[in-house]
């Protein structure tokens, strides 16, 4: 007579990040779930449930049961390794109090949520929030908690550099001196990383290895680590070693490519080199079945996605944190302009200072008027070569975006900036629709209602005036402005584009902005209009809030003051330059 087949026990990782034990009833195994320390009952899923430090209880006790009527299927090594390692992380939780009052009063009820899991897991963590949840808050929080392991080395895509700086001034209340270093993207030599924060683009950091090395930094914050998914790429291999040393490595990526598991391979390997060691053993795993090559597809899904949450992962989406978040958030980008673009427009400055010195000195109401209307050319001169030479920037940028892969709106003024955001896209295959003043007005519905509707349309570009009136494109909520526009009401609009009836998202908004342009004088333009304009409406100020309102672009530590000052109080006209 046959004996009978053994019962199979197969231990799971549950999405908690407890284990759990899954087998046809049987009340001798049952007896046995019993036995193991801290195991529950999970009714509604039908599932015996454990923490992982009770595993090898769990094993031992169904290898004691008369008869070897049972058989366990293991947890794959791979696994079990992970979540021995995340089992044996410092838990630093009990640091959130050094979290400075300024910032940690700036924190939503997620965001503390998100500070704590990462101190949970010995800082050691991808902080995966969708795009506008206020990643970079986080990651500064933290860093607040771990001060005694500072300097922290900041690695980001170019165009987040300043970016980073200006939060860092708001939050930390640095300056150069005492604060931190941003590294130019043109380094060729001489580099020092002295500052508390240093501040180093991807693109620099294969240059910089040896430096980044030798400097031994404890904290490292990798932003947009997505970047760092092409295991080929120069910066991916220059910038692995650097995360690995350090103590503390904090991961932050709205995109963590979830859909295409050996993306994430580089950046668990760069958090724990020890567990993802080997490639092979990660895309046999979870990257069969592609049809573009080895390891291109996804498989055991489930599992990786529950692994990640129980050991290195925290991820939120904007709908779930809903009743958080503001309705609006506004947030100032300072973008970093090439030395050779500027060279004009700091010339029509110099130019400007000219004039307004001798409208000071001037004596005659006649010749006083001319060179008033000498003053408004050349400031519509400054904002049209401010637009022309923010173009590589303002592409750089929207690069960074479009790997969110969210719908957003980008408004412009100049038909220059209009049209190299719209080549640049349809060079980049990105669905998107464009209204500026030369789309027929029976047309702008019809492309409106694509964006609406259709999710490979990805990007409306939209010229301030024409299309910042009439159109509904909530399907977006994220707003970029390239450029500003003179007029504070034309900004509210074309704000509102997708903040309207029928917004379920709340809206984040950023303006680009970039130091030594015509930015300078229109951001305190439109705040000082917004003011008035409030005053005089409903008798409050109806300013432009800006989230964390930082300083001006620190790269040239300037106030805005400053540029009034120079541009002088004569700028009461209402210059508006056609596209």
């Amino acid at each position: 007579m046959a004996e009978p087949k053994a019962q199979i026990v197969k231990i799971l990782l549950h999405a908690t990040g407890n284990l759990a034990l899954k087998f046809p009833y049987d009340p001798v195994i049952v007896n046995a779930c019993r036995k193991i320390p801290k195991a529950t009952w999970n009714a509604k899923e039908r599932l015996w449930m454990f923490p992982p430090s009770s595993l090898s209880s769990a094993e031992k006790v169904f290898s004691e049961i008369a008869g070897s009527k049972v058989e366990i299927q293991k947890l794959d090594p791979l696994v079990q390794r992970a979540i021995a390692a995340a089992s044996s992380a410092t838990d630093l939780r009990d640091r959130y109090d050094k979290i400075p009052a300024n910032i940690e009063s700036k924190l939503l009820s997620f965001q503390r949520d998100g500070v704590r899991f990462v101190l949970q897991h010995g800082g050691r963590v991808l902080l995966a929030d969708e795009m506008g949840l206020g990643k970079t808050l986080q990651a500064i929080a933290v860093a607040s908690c771990i001060q005694d392991s500072w300097p922290v080395l900041v690695l980001t895509p170019s165009s987040l550099r300043l970016h980073w700086a200006a939060v860092m001034l708001s939050q930390c209340g640095g300056s150069n001196r005492g604060g931190f270093t941003i590294v130019p993207s043109n380094v060729k030599s001489g580099i020092r990383l002295d500052g508390l924060f240093n501040i180093v683009s991807y693109d620099i950091v294969p240059k910089l290895q040896n430096i980044l090395m030798a400097s031994d930094f404890k904290v490292v914050i990798a932003d947009e680590s997505h970047f760092l998914k092409n295991a080929q790429a120069k910066r991916t291999s220059a910038a692995l070693p650097v995360i690995q040393r350090a103590n503390y490595a904090i991961l932050l990526s709205g995109t963590p490519a979830l859909s295409r598991p050996i993306e994430l391979f580089k950046q668990l390997e760069a958090l724990y080199p020890k567990v993802y060691k080997n490639v092979h053993e990660y895309g046999n795993r979870y990257c069969k079945g592609g049809v573009f090559g080895t390891y291109q597809g996804s498989s055991n899904h489930e599992e990786l996605h529950n692994l990640m949450k129980a050991t290195v992962m925290i991820r939120r989406l904007k709908k779930e944190v809903l009743n958080e978040l503001p309705v609006k958030r506004r947030q100032q980008v300072f973008l970093d302009l090439n030395e050779k673009d500027m060279k004009q427009i700091n010339a029509l400055f110099r130019e400007l200072e000219v004039v307004k010195h001798k409208i000071k000195a001037c004596t005659s109401k006649e010749d006083a008027e001319l060179l008033k209307f000498t003053e408004k050319n050349l400031i519509n001169k400054i904002y049209t070569d401010s637009a022309q030479a923010k173009i590589p920037a303002v592409l750089d940028y929207l690069g960074t975006v479009i790997e969110a892969g969210c719908k957003f709106i980008v408004f412009a003024h100049h038909l220059s900036m209009i049209d190299g955001i719209h080549q640049f896209l349809l060079k980049k295959k990105v669905g998107c629709i464009r209204i500026d003043g030369g789309t027929p007005a029976a047309s702008r519905q019809a492309l409106a209602t694509d964006f609406q509707e259709k999710d490979h349309i990805r990007v409306a570009v939209l010229s301030i005036r024409a299309g910042g009136v009439g159109l509904t494109l909530t399907a977006a909520s994220t707003v970029i402005f390239a450029e500003l526009s003179w007029t504070p009401g034309d900004i509210i609009q074309a704000e509102d584009r997708a903040h309207r009836i029928g917004q379920v998202s709340s809206v984040n908004i950023y303006y680009l902005l970039a130091n030594d342009t015509v930015d300078d004088i229109i951001w305190d333009v439109v705040q000082s209009k917004l003011e008035n304009l409030g005053q005089v409406l409903d008798g409050h100020e109806n300013t432009l809030e800006v989230a964390s309102q930082p300083r001006p672009s620190p790269s040239k530590q300037r106030t805005l003051d400053s540029y009034m000052k120079r541009c002088g109080s004569h700028i009461n006209s209402d210059p508006q330059p056609k596209p």
